[in-house]
């Protein structure tokens, strides 16, 4: 876009903030909060409205200078930090808020001409509405932007700013005829009726915002990083100055019930009052409608850019802006329409309530996105103006807590608005979902510092408070997903997870690439319902694939403590490999899973067997430790763990004892009926006992050991064929079930 488009400078940014902060809530009602909660209730206000306005200032310069804000001011750093879908939800409020502001300014305009209103009700006994005044008015306006653009704005934000601040001069210079009753100095000054602190705050906190208005030129201005941090804070700052002096000055030359009872109490302050006053008035609403009519149509064409709204059409038509001059004429039109029809409605009372929930919204993510910024520590992220993020986040926190003190309906409403609009949005762009880098960013710092404090603390090294932290190592991702299920539900609830996919061969350009074409085929395939950790790893061999995978940290923070393997029970060449292994992988001091894939469907109501043996004194726990973790998982809501214990004869009353107690005393899902005691049978081994009785259980869990291994090699893990799915389980170390 060339130069001689965008051609606005600081002045602009400036003056459309200040005359939007100084607008009609000081002429009009800024006397009633000092004569209501007197002089220092108005400075303790004027500083918690400036708690939310100077921060928020500061982190929109700060965002301003860190890239190119274009077209849409707010709406555009909203979007571009939180994703669009976000984005346009805040957007959407936010030009609704700013067009009906055009019409709430418009209906205080004509409370400029309450002479004429009160002169013909006296003499002629005739109210005239106020819409015989605000429509023209509203007309008026609309021509004038449709016509001439944001360049006839700015070239009257010139006159009426001038205005305006005659006016506030002129009142400094007043002084009434009578002070003597007043009675007021420094001294003196009170905190009066402190009850009704937060309804004088609700209707005077609007005079203090507006400081972003300008910011809505942005798509105009020829240099929107040094004329946005300019232009907003000065006005932000020498705003809360002139509020603090108005204050004064108020305070000091008329009485409480004058200051309370009056609403043009000013008037009879300034210096030539009875004109200077309601002119003052005048500019102030007038440059503050002209400041909102020319920044919305250019929130909603930016809304219109990022085919925000549900029909092409709308967005394309909204989006095309007038070729002599750039100015959205349509997106212009569009705001004139909605703004007359308020101004007709002549009472935008509960409106002005609303909208100003939706400003206070955008007040506080602006707020958030600065501190996110500042938390997430991205290197992209380089203003060149920079705030600190405890301000940020005093703004943020500070416009929450503001909202709910205005109103707490009307802040439960804008949210619930906002979220609907947001599920609205989300459902019709499903092809934009996805974290934004902002959220990307803090999550790293926060899971960073975690794991870092993990590791100090060693919170989970207890034996007590075990849970596992799992790596499940396969060549054979794309063949078939039991072992993958299998690290998904250990992860789903109470354990961690990581599943490293190997990648046969040495690690090249070729095959780099490789490994990061196959990471994108498992995070496209499982990533939806999985919370596990997906990885691939390059390796030669089994070998030094298992000695890779037993160093790498956990990205939980924890110690990796448990490995999962596989097999193919109808194709098991891959046991030997394990077998070979098992020496390096016990180095690691590891609990060892082993997965027996079948090709039989899981059927996941029969449950969870889990089979213990007297051999398995360190194992058992274990077992049933994971079969609890397992029936955590949705897939297995609907199952149950059955205890099997094989034993001789004359222990089965110590064994069925030993078992009641381990469930009680562990608090375990598991009923005493589910736990049967087998009697070994002289004759019928032990596999084909849990043939038998396991043939079509979901999962069947058994324990092995590693000198089971050293003498029975690859039958240790055979003679199962009846049976699903078997893991086969070894303990490092005997786990204690509290």
């Amino acid at each position: 876009m060339s130069e001689n488009i965008r051609k606005f400078g600081t002045a602009p940014v400036f003056f459309t903030a200040i005359s939007t902060i100084l607008g009609a809530i000081l002429f009009l009602r800024f006397g009633y909060a000092v004569g209501t909660v007197g002089f220092i209730g108005v400075i303790f206000i004027v500083i918690l409205g400036h708690m939310v306005t100077i921060p928020t200032s500061l982190a929109i310069s700060e965002l301003a200078t860190n890239k190119r804000v274009e077209g849409g001011g707010e709406y555009f750093i909203i979007s571009r930090s939180f994703g669009l879908n976000i984005g346009a939800t805040i957007g959407i409020a936010l030009y609704l808020s700013q067009a009906i502001s055009v019409a709430f300014y418009v209906i205080a305009f004509t409370e400029t001409f309450q002479f004429l209103f009160d002169y013909l009700k006296e003499t002629y006994n005739f109210i005239l509405p106020r819409q015989a005044i605000s429509v023209p008015i509203m007309l008026l306006l609309s021509a004038l932007i449709l016509r001439k653009g944001a360049n006839l704005g700015v070239k009257a934000l010139y006159v009426v700013v001038a205005i305006l601040a005659v006016s506030i001069i002129l009142f400094f210079l007043g002084t009434p005829s009578d002070t003597s009753a007043v009675g007021f100095n420094l001294a003196n000054a009170e905190f009066r009726n402190p009850e009704q602190f937060y309804i004088v705050f609700a209707i005077i906190f609007p005079a203090f915002t507006g400081m972003t208005a300008g910011v809505g030129l942005s798509g105009d201005l020829k240099n929107p990083a040094k004329s946005i941090p300019i232009g907003t804070i000065t006005a932000t700052v020498l705003g809360m100055i002139i509020y603090f002096f108005i204050s004064y000055k108020l305070a000091n030359n008329a009485n409480p019930e004058d200051l309370a009872n009056d609403q043009f109490v000013m008037s009879k302050i300034a210096l030539w009052g009875w004109i200077i006053i309601p002119l003052g008035l005048a500019a102030s609403t007038l440059s503050s409608a002209l400041g909102s009519v020319m920044v919305a149509p250019r929130t909603l064409q930016a809304l219109a850019n990022d085919k925000s709204f549900p029909v092409r059409f709308i967005n394309f038509w909204l989006s095309k802006s007038r070729s002599k001059d750039n100015e959205p004429v349509n997106a212009s039109l569009i705001t004139c329409t909605i703004a007359l029809a308020f101004v007709a409605l002549g009472d935008v009372n509960i409106v002005a309530q609303i909208i100003s929930m939706f400003f206070m919204i955008t007040y506080g993510t602006l707020c958030l996105i600065s501190f996110l910024n500042h938390f997430g520590s991205s290197p992209s992220y380089r203003p060149s103006f920079k705030s600190k993020w405890f301000l940020s986040l005093i703004g943020f926190v500070t416009s929450v807590w503001v909202m709910f003190k205005i109103s707490m309906a009307y802040s439960l409403f804008a949210f619930s608005i906002m979220i609907l609009l947001y599920i609205y949005i989300d459902y019709f762009h499903r092809n934009r979902k996805g974290l934004s880098s902002i959220f990307t960013n803090t999550i790293f710092q926060v899971n960073r510092n975690l794991q870092l404090y993990l590791q100090r603390r060693k919170v989970v090294k207890s034996l007590t408070d075990w849970r596992p932290s799992v790596i499940c190592l396969s060549q054979n991702s794309f063949v078939r997903d039991s072992a993958f299920k299998l690290t998904n539900w250990i992860s789903y609830k109470y354990g961690f997870g990581t599943y490293l996919h190997r990648i046969d061969g040495y690690c090249s350009k070729s095959s780099f690439h490789q490994s990061q074409q196959e990471l994108s085929r498992l995070i496209h395939n499982y990533g939806d319902v999985s919370h596990v950790y997906i990885d691939t790893i390059i390796s030669p061999s089994f070998t030094s694939a298992i000695s890779q995978a037993i160093q790498i940290p956990s990205i939980s923070g924890m110690e990796n403590n448990m490995l999962i393997l596989e097999f193919d029970k109808e194709n098991p060449g891959g046991l030997t490999n394990i077998i070979d292994n098992f020496k390096l992988i016990n180095s690691g001091s590891f609990d060892v899973c082993i997965l027996a894939s079948s090709r039989k469907p899981i059927i996941f109501k029969n449950g969870i067997h889990v089979w213990i043996k007297t051999t398995d004194a360190e194992n058992a726990n274990l077992m049933i430790i994971l079969s609890f973790i397992l029936l955590g998982h949705p897939d297995w809501r609907k199952s149950d763990i059955k205890i099997f214990d094989i034993c001789k004869k004359g222990e089965i009353a110590e064994v069925k004892k030993q078992m009641t107690d381990l469930i009680e005393k562990g608090r375990l899902p598991i009923t005493s009926q589910n736990i049967r005691i087998l009697v070994e049978e002289e004759g019928k081994s032990y596999k084909s006992i849990i043939n038998s009785n396991s043939a079509d259980a979901g999962l069947t869990i058994i324990g092995f050991h590693e000198d089971s291994i050293k003498h029975l090699d690859t039958t240790t893990f055979e003679g199962y064929d009846d049976l699903g799915n078997v893991l086969f389980v070894n303990s490092y170390k005997n786990k204690i079930i509290e």
